[in-house]
């Protein structure tokens, strides 16, 4: 065993019990974090207009700040990005991060010395917390891989600009920067085919023992390297590969993919990382959900989603919500965003401490008929056809189909398919009955003879990734919609 990985052992056992100390006091931590954020932000522009000094309780501040999403930001947002301070949080923000909106076009998130801190942290916490309880750190003397944007920045108004990974790049600790891969020049290609052409060409003879990144891009990775080496498993190229981290899409519809690819099993670890926050990662190889982070800078606030769009809909803090509801999660920030709707959707798997999985997006859903089947559903669904078949997959996405040519309407499983099931009706029926018993809305509407069942289109090899590469979307962070409540990516893979 190395002298560092020593030393990993022994600064992870800190850390471990440093989070012990806020997770076994959620209310009161949060209350801290809630009483800090008021205070940094009363003289900010934002916090004048929204009556800050009267503010003592969080009922105080549900009622002066209303729920918001980037469009309603955007104002404020606006004055910062044109290099004005004091506007959404004390002075100026160091960076902005920069992210395709679905529909405000660009957007600019900040980034601020108080925040910033927390996205290198929790990076760091999540591998310690690993190390922790399997004591495994041999992987702290391989070398380690993380797909990520270009490192790229530009300046305007003395505020750096760029992708969150990209910026993230430029946090490396000194003690992991001659173990990380790839080098800056190829992390600077900016073309993703290329890029990963690239990291293949520097990576395929060196000892990789961590390799991270959004599964569907790592698995094109995979792919290039199998290429590269006449066929050979991961596994076989990298020997003491034995550690995976990922976050930004569920990993188990691609598990199956991955493990054949690799050619036997690895720990993974997941993470919850966004421009807006680093709000959680998986801190227990043997529990379901990843920890929240609540002592970060943020302040949750949770919304059931069933209620979402009502006039009034309920509030809940932690201390409030329960295990197994889906919830709309709204963060408060040191980065200023107030009362910020992310779009995304947590389910809490523990309340002690509290864990959370990422249920899908607010805006990413199917109800065309009532349904409200969300993302968690179709992938619980997925995940069960494939354990019960035989098969691979690489990607799906689901879209109604409320004008089929002649029958009732249905919900279309787009799927592209590395090894298909011997028999489709029967993978078909297995992905529905799921589905059924997932959903009552749903399952009402087929016993109703609303919709029919679920019908299965087949998409060619590599027509995800030609479709992403069509709309400029080609690696880094994006990825595909799980689901949509309407047809635009069903008819482009078709």
């Amino acid at each position: 065993m190395s002298i560092k990985s020593i030393a990993a052992k022994i600064f992870a056992r800190k850390i471990y019990k440093q989070t012990l100390r806020w997770a076994e006091k959620p209310a009161e931590t949060q209350q801290k974090v809630f009483k800090s954020l008021i205070e940094n932000a009363l003289s900010t522009e934002f916090g004048k207009d929204h009556h800050f000094n009267q503010i003592k309780t969080f009922e105080d501040f549900q009622k002066r700040v209303p729920v918001r999403d980037y469009e309603d930001l955007k104002p404020y947002v606006e004055k910062v990005v044109k290099g004005e301070a004091d506007i959404l949080w004390k002075g100026k923000p160091l960076y902005f991060a920069k992210t395709s909106g679905t529909t405000s076009g660009a957007k600019f998130i900040p980034l601020t010395k108080e925040s910033m801190p927390f996205h290198i942290e929790a990076a760091r916490n999540a591998i310690l917390h690993y190390i922790n309880e399997t004591g495994n750190a041999d992987f702290v003397d391989g070398k380690m891989i993380f797909l990520q944007g270009s490192p790229i920045l530009t300046e305007k108004y003395g505020i750096k600009f760029g992708r969150l990974s990209g910026i993230v790049a430029h946090f490396v600790p000194k003690y992991l920067q001659k173990n990380r891969m790839p080098s800056w020049e190829t992390n600077c290609i900016e073309d993703w085919e290329t890029k990963v052409d690239a990291i293949v060409d520097e990576t395929i003879k060196e000892d990789m023992s961590v390799i991270s990144g959004i599964p569907s891009w790592v698995k094109m990775y995979f792919e290039r390297l199998q290429q590269k080496s006449g066929g050979k498993k991961i596994s076989e190229i990298f020997k003491n590969f034995n550690l995976f981290i990922y976050g930004g899409v569920n990993y188990e519809p691609y598990r199956a993919k991955f493990e054949q690819m690799i050619g036997k099993k690895v720990d993974s670890i997941e993470l919850f990382p966004a421009s807006e926050g680093f709000f959680a990662y998986q801190d227990s190889q043997k529990e379901k959900g990843m920890l929240l982070l609540l002592n970060s800078g943020i302040f949750y606030e949770f919304i059931k989603a069933d209620e979402f769009f009502s006039e009034n809909p309920k509030v809940y803090t932690i201390g409030q919500v329960e295990v197994g509801v889906n919830y709309v999660l709204i963060i408060s920030t040191n980065a200023g965003l107030w009362r910020y709707n992310i779009g995304d959707t947590v389910q809490f798997t523990s309340l002690a401490p509290y864990r959370v999985m990422v249920s899908g997006r607010i805006k990413h859903y199917i109800s065309a008929f009532g349904e409200h089947v969300i993302a968690n559903e179709v992938e619980n669904a997925m995940k069960e056809a494939v354990n019960s078949t035989n098969i691979v997959i690489n990607e799906f996405t689901v879209a109604p189909q409320i004008n089929p040519s002649n029958g009732l309407p249905y919900h279309e499983w787009l799927i592209e398919f590395e090894k298909e099931p011997e028999n489709m009706e029967v993978f078909a029926e297995t992905i529905d009955s799921s589905m059924r018993k997932q959903n009552i809305y749903y399952d009402d509407l087929i016993t109703g003879n609303v919709l029919r069942k679920v019908v299965i289109t087949k998409v060619s090899k590599n027509g995800f990734q030609d479709y992403m590469k069509s709309q400029g979307k080609l690696g880094g962070q994006n990825k595909i919609p799980r689901l949509s409540n309407d047809r635009n990516i069903a008819d482009n893979l078709k």
